[in-house]
């Protein structure tokens, strides 16, 4: 889902995409003249797999999401939750995918495993 940067203004725009289970429900809002705000917020069920026994799990997702786009490059350094969209198009989608990749890329663990101590090791 691409919106062109320009048609969006300072009264908020809604946005709904799903992918993978997980639900973006939000508003875009112009910020300033290169800047506009994403406030939404991401719920749904993600398929995950255990990082101790491997086995696939689902877990619910509920968490909300402030973020600033831009269509120029950002000189703020210290601001990490600035995402660029330079060819001026915001694409939905790929902020959406990044939330959910990032979620997959921490530590995870399945019920059995989650507050067990025992030594895991598997053979091949």
């Amino acid at each position: 889902m691409n919106i062109v940067f320009d048609k969006v203004g300072a009264t908020p725009k809604p946005v709904t995409l799903s992918s993978e289970g997980v639900l973006l429900k939000g508003v875009l809002q112009k910020s300033g003249y290169h800047q506009v705000t994403l406030d939404a917020h991401l719920s749904g069920a993600l398929e995950l797999c255990c990082d101790r026994c491997g086995d696939m799990y689902t877990t619910d997702v509920d968490n909300t999401l402030a973020l600033k786009l831009s269509d120029l490059v950002s000189e703020d350094k210290d601001d990490l939750d600035i995402i660029e969209f330079l060819d001026g198009k915001i694409d939905i989608l790929y902020i959406l995918q990044s939330e959910i990749n990032a979620f997959k890329s921490t530590y995870h663990y399945c019920t059995k495993c989650d507050n067990n101590d025992d030594t895991f090791e598997v053979e091949y």
